[in-house]
């Protein structure tokens, strides 16, 4: 009798290399952006779950109700991780996926069945573009989760949740070696909160000075973006949000010809120019945070003008706004 396997993934470009690969098992995709939204410190993932749903839908990346549905299918399946013999945790290196493994270690160190092997196979590579022959060749990186793993990603998942940042900053120094790819996802994560210098967080400041050295198109920016990671993960959508912010505040940072909107996908004549006021942020003379009130979420960390906090990189440090 062959074993029961649960294979869980990052996302359906995957599963879809797990199912010409012909790989044994169920596929579980988690699909979740958890760099962005609110992912508060809350009692169960069916309460997170719902958080997650509604924050997907307000973005209108889904209609609440097939969300939700599509959350609540997941986490049953995770329910029912003791009918199998074996779980195995497949994961990319960059911060989508680590965040992803964080709240699964998180969620595995609490409820993992006495019965069920959780494996872990987390590499340096993107899952989705491999074919099924590469991805078949990852099985040789397999490995048993450890308790030192269940508890890192225990005590790293805390932390992103937690209402202040202090916590997550504090893994920096902390000892993350048994899940190599913890560190930088935590640096990654924090350069997301708003400069101290300018106000705007890593993806802004490279977007803009991307089109201030002459690429309008918003597609070629976006691809330019991903060119500036160590590790890509934004997606698309997420950085249309980021391009409609700076289009949004007042003064506006960024335009467009007249008459033209910013959609995705995009047209010819959607071309983004930098503004005098995105010059002037852009080289620190003008905080962002002063055009573009902030109200938005890190992990369990809700930024607003009241309560804020930012990223020193000359220190690699938060500090609170006064």
């Amino acid at each position: 009798m062959s074993e029961k396997i649960l294979n869980i993934t990052n996302g359906d470009c995957a599963v879809d290399v797990f199912k010409q690969a012909k790989l044994l098992g169920d596929y579980l995709p988690w699909r979740d952006i958890l760099y962005e939204g609110p992912v508060p410190a809350v009692q169960s993932l069916t309460e997170l779950s719902k958080i997650r749903a509604e924050y997907i839908s307000q973005q209108g990346w889904g209609e609440f109700s097939v969300v939700h549905r599509d959350f609540m299918q997941r986490d049953d399946v995770l329910a029912t991780h003791g009918d199998y013999d074996k779980v195995i945790l497949w994961f990319e290196h960059d911060l989508t996926d680590q965040l992803q493994l964080m709240q699964l270690l998180h969620w595995f160190h609490d409820n993992l069945d006495a019965t069920t092997q959780l494996n872990l196979i987390c590499v340096d590579q993107y899952l989705g573009p491999l074919s099924p022959e590469a991805m078949l060749a990852l099985r040789s990186y397999e490995t048993v989760v450890s308790r030192a793993q269940l508890e890192s990603g225990k005590k790293a998942w805390d932390a992103f949740c937690h209402n202040t940042p202090e916590q997550w900053c504090a893994l920096l120094d902390a000892d993350t070696g048994v899940l190599p790819f913890f560190d930088a996802a935590v640096r990654r994560m924090l350069e997301e909160f708003p400069s101290c210098v300018n106000g705007l967080s890593r993806s802004e400041q490279q977007a803009l000075e991307i089109i201030s050295q002459g690429e309008q198109r918003p597609g070629r920016v976006f691809a330019e973006n991903l060119n500036r990671e160590e590790k890509r993960f934004m997606g698309d959508s997420s950085f249309w949000n980021l391009l409609r912010g700076f289009l949004e505040s007042s003064p506006n940072l960024l335009s467009l010809p007249s008459g033209k909107c910013l959609s995705l996908p995009t047209s010819p004549d959607q071309k983004l120019s930098i503004t005098e006021t995105g010059q002037v942020v852009l080289k620190g003379e003008m905080n962002f945070l002063q055009v573009r009130p902030i109200d938005r979420w890190i992990g369990g960390v809700h930024l607003t003008m009241d309560d804020s906090w930012c990223w020193d990189a000359s220190m690699q440090t938060v500090k609170q706004l006064k």
